[in-house]
């Protein structure tokens, strides 16, 4: 089997990928993003490609159709929105998975031809900060340096990052950097205690949104210590005299530190030259995020630790073109080529090159002002293109809300259902990873192709093609007449060459001649460019700006603090992720994780479920208690959506505030309340057949035999056997029940013939039974009595609960390798394979090691 070089569709690391046809999936030992490293997700993607559930034809009102049907009614819908209302009538919104080409020619469309900015992404929901951060210190959205400074690094700051998580393939780079130099310090800056927190020699517990007032105190420590490089700043810099006199008003107590977490920190940073700050979501997703990204930024400007080896302020991002929708313009505020919407000469410009009517001649909406516009009925007409902005965006509730009421709403996609199709007049079959080519910059300025390897399904069309297809239907034909994605990026490259003159950083130059059939991973402007070392900052006067900020000022809640995140094994709202067994095996269901103290003042115990509410909407969470969180603040995952869960939507507890600058909303933090979910029953279920998410609480997975179920609600069934039917989807075949009146247990089994279709077992308290087990059963040919036991014989090898996603390999089956005589990680992973991929469960293996209390050899 040939296998093709493409590369990973999920976050900003941009790994290389080799891919065959037959579901082949390894990873490129060449690429320099991973060498042959992948993530759990990225190891799994064989077990997202098939078409199940796929959008495999044009559907409007939720018919199918042809595709002249399908483009001739966006085409004339849009058309007419602008005729009657104008271009700011309508609105696209676009998403970091994207390709650059698909990027370019939406931006084109939407700004050289309806003349209109209101274009944003999904992007602004997660790195629109670190953009305006970038661009007040740099004058231009230029991250400075390459992955290999942090291999370079001696100290590594990882700030609102749970890299072990979210970047499993760069967390292994500095786990690997720090095995083969010991010396080598990490800092893990982060309200909770992460995978990531294993990996660090220090742990600050930070308040949330305290991150200002931390790299203000380090500002001011390092001025008062005489850590500044002055011949750096005076070359080099503007603004450091007021942000550093700002910053010395500002009390790092505020930060939620001690005076001793705090001394140890800036010490270790001032005298530590060769110093990386990778900062992530926790910094972006506030209303200070901005100036976060600035007071970071101060500190490495301050000491001229910027552009070396090592050295510098680094944004991870969480997806894999959302650097490469920043190049092309891909938001409300920003045109082509990191070229500015406000500046006339370079409107004059990008309309010049591409000779289109108009041009936009002020930023559009942003993500959160664009659905609000949707809310007052100022949008006509709006396409989502690859996304599910019903669910990610915060009030979710509300988005979903004012999509509805927008009288045209088209949306492109690759799944026939999800919560933002579902609200669609036209859903547009899109091709998915696998069968479509592009490109993709991952964080570090490298662009990637992504290849087809798979056939297309015969009515799906790639995304720029879709687009062209309505711009041509809307009159800009010749404008949009592209044979291919080959031919998109030579016009975003030669886009660049047309625009040099302005002296910006995004250089295409070394990709005019490129075969783009043959492209390899190259970065921009050159392979291992760093900016800034010798200055040439982006400001008219060359110089980068030091920008005075101030902490945010801290409201009082009376509640809890919820914090928003994402899983290991899962991304964005589980459309692909959700499609793999072994990804859902490891957390299947949505969750809280809480301090035992506050689990105990509510009177929540293992295995219950929680309430949660806040001002905009409330969801069912399992309880999930751990001293890894902090006191008074619950983490939660953002997930899980209507199709997997009947109440787990995290973001539509989120208020819809933004950081003034970005327009970032703050989806990280929310304000809650929290009890205890009074259910008088609880349920588990697995099935051959695709459950439905119905009731006060259900969670719904994949499995290797079928799907899983977790259910529970606050009244009993009076007949179990038509409801679990129902749920199971097992509306034939010969039932099995075993009911205890007295103590409330109920297991019925399901068979067609010898064959074992279904399960379920409810209990008035949290079911404890062995779920792997169960699982296994379905689909074989065991008998009720066996099968309604719930755990296997004595003879029985239960694998458990899985650990690591990877290799399969499950709690029990460590625990084993524990007790015969595994006493280290590697130990560990050398008897089972755990943690031998991508190393994000070692934190989890440490964790089991330590738990076990391991006896000396003399007892």
């Amino acid at each position: 089997m040939t296998l093709t070089k493409t590369v990973c569709p999920y976050c900003g690391v941009g790994c290389g990928v080799l891919a065959g046809a037959d579901g082949t999936i390894k990873g490129d030992p060449d690429h320099p993003a991973n060498f042959g490293r992948l993530c759990s997700k990225g190891t799994a993607l064989s077990e997202t490609i098939d078409l199940e559930g796929r959008l495999l034809a044009p559907k409007v009102h939720g018919v199918d159709t042809d595709w002249d049907t399908a483009l001739d009614l966006v085409a004339s819908k849009f058309s007419e929105a602008i005729r009657d209302h104008g271009p700011d009538s309508v609105a696209f919104y676009v998403s970091g998975q994207l390709l650059t080409e698909d990027y370019y020619v939406a931006n084109k469309l939407m700004k050289g031809f309806i003349g209109s900015a209101n274009i944003d992404t999904n992007s602004r929901l997660c790195m629109a900060s670190s953009v305006a951060g970038h661009k007040r210190a740099f004058g231009s959205d230029t991250v400075p340096g390459i992955y290999e400074d942090l291999e370079d690094a001696d100290l590594i700051v990882l700030v609102g990052s749970n890299l072990a998580w979210c970047h499993p393939v760069l967390h292994q780079r500095i786990a690997a950097a720090k095995t083969a130099r010991p010396d080598m310090k990490v800092v893990n800056i982060d309200p909770r205690r992460t995978a990531t927190t294993d990996l660090a020699d220090v742990h600050l517990r930070v308040a949330p949104d305290g991150d200002v007032a931390l790299f203000n105190g380090l500002l001011t420590y390092l001025a008062e210590t005489k850590n500044l490089d002055h011949a750096y700043l005076d070359a080099h810099v503007a603004g450091a005299r007021e942000a550093i006199e700002l910053a010395a008003q500002t009390d790092p107590s505020q930060s939620g530190l001690s005076p001793e977490d705090l001394a140890q920190f800036y010490a270790l940073w001032a005298g530590t030259p060769k110093v990386v700050t990778v900062y992530s979501q926790g910094v972006n997703q506030s209303t200070s995020g901005t100036d976060k990204v600035n007071a970071i930024i101060n500190c490495h400007l301050a000491t001229g630790r910027i552009g070396k080896a090592g050295c510098g302020p680094f944004s991870v991002t969480g997806q894999p073109n959302a650097m490469g929708g920043r190049e092309v313009g891909g938001m409300a505020n920003m045109l082509a080529n990191h070229l500015d919407i406000e500046n006339a000469g370079h409107r004059d410009a990008v309309q010049g090159f591409w000779a289109s009517p108009t041009i936009c001649t002020s930023a559009g909406l942003k993500a959160i002002d664009l659905f609000q516009a949707c809310a007052a009925g100022k949008i006509k007409a709006l396409w989502i293109i690859s996304t599910n902005p019903a669910v990610s965006m915060p009030d979710a509730k509300a988005v979903a809300a004012a999509i509805a009421k927008v009288p045209f709403v088209a949306v492109s996609d690759i799944m026939a259902r999800t919560d933002t199709g579902d609200l669609s007049d036209v859903l547009l079959p899109a091709t998915g990873w696998g069968e479509k080519d592009g490109t993709v910059t991952n964080s570090e300025r490298r662009i990637s192709r992504q290849r087809a390897f798979l056939p297309r399904p015969e009515l799906a069309r790639p995304d720029w093609k879709i687009i062209c297809d309505v711009a041509q239907k809307m009159g800009w034909g010749d404008a949009f007449s592209y044979r291919s994605a080959a031919e998109v990026f030579a016009e975003y490259v030669a886009l660049s060459a047309a625009t040099r003159d302005f002296g910006r950083d995004l250089d295409l130059s070394i990709f005019a001649d490129a075969d783009y059939a043959d492209l390899i991973p190259t970065q921009w402007p050159n392979n291992n460019k760093r900016f800034f070392a010798n200055g040439g900052f982006f400001h008219p006067d060359g110089k980068a700006r030091m920008i005075a900020v101030t902490p945010p000022v801290a409201v009082p809640s009376e509640g809890l603090t919820l914090n928003t995140g994402r899983n290991r094994d899962q991304w964005h709202t589980m459309t692909r992720t959700g499609k793999a067994p072994r990804l859902g095996a490891h957390l299947a269901e949505p969750y809280a994780e809480m301090h035992p103290d506050d689990a105990t003042a509510m009177g929540v115990g293992y295995g219950d479920l929680v309430a949660v509410k806040s001002l905009h909407g409330d969801v069912i969470l399992r309880a999930l208690i751990t001293d890894r969180a902090t006191k008074g603040q619950v983490f939660a995952p953002m997930h899980w959506t209507g199709q997997q869960a009947a109440s787990g939507k995290i973001n539509q507890l989120i208020t819809s505030n933004v950081d003034p600058i970005s327009g970032q909303p703050a989806l990280k933090t929310g304000s809650i309340v929290a009890r205890r979910f009074e259910a008088a029953w609880f349920g588990f279920g697995a099935s051959v057949s695709p459950l439905a998410p119905t009731g006060r609480y259900a969670a719904i997975s994949r499995t290797a035999t079928g799907w899983q179920g977790e259910f529970a609600d606050t009244k009993a069934p009076d007949d179990w056997d038509p409801f679990v039917r129902d749920i199971l989807a097992a509306p034939s075949g010969e039932i099995s029940v075993l009911e205890d009146l007295k103590s409330g247990l109920v297991r019925i089994a399901f068979h067609e013939g010898k064959r074992l279709t279904a399960l379920f077992f409810a209990s008035p308290t949290p079911v404890r039974l062995a779920r792997s087990y169960v699982v296994s059963l379905i689909g074989t040919e065991t008998s009720a009595l066996s099968s309604l036991a719930g755990r296997g014989a004595a003879d029985h090898v239960d694998a458990g609960a899985i650990i690591c996603a990877c290799m399969n390999v499950g709690v029990n089956t460590v625990r084993s390798a524990i007790a015969d005589g595994a006493r280290t990680v590697d130990a560990i992973g050398e008897v089972t394979c755990a943690g031998t991929n991508c190393g994000s469960c070692k934190p989890e293996l440490s964790a089991i090691l330590a738990a076990l209390q391991l006896p000396m050899a003399a007892e």
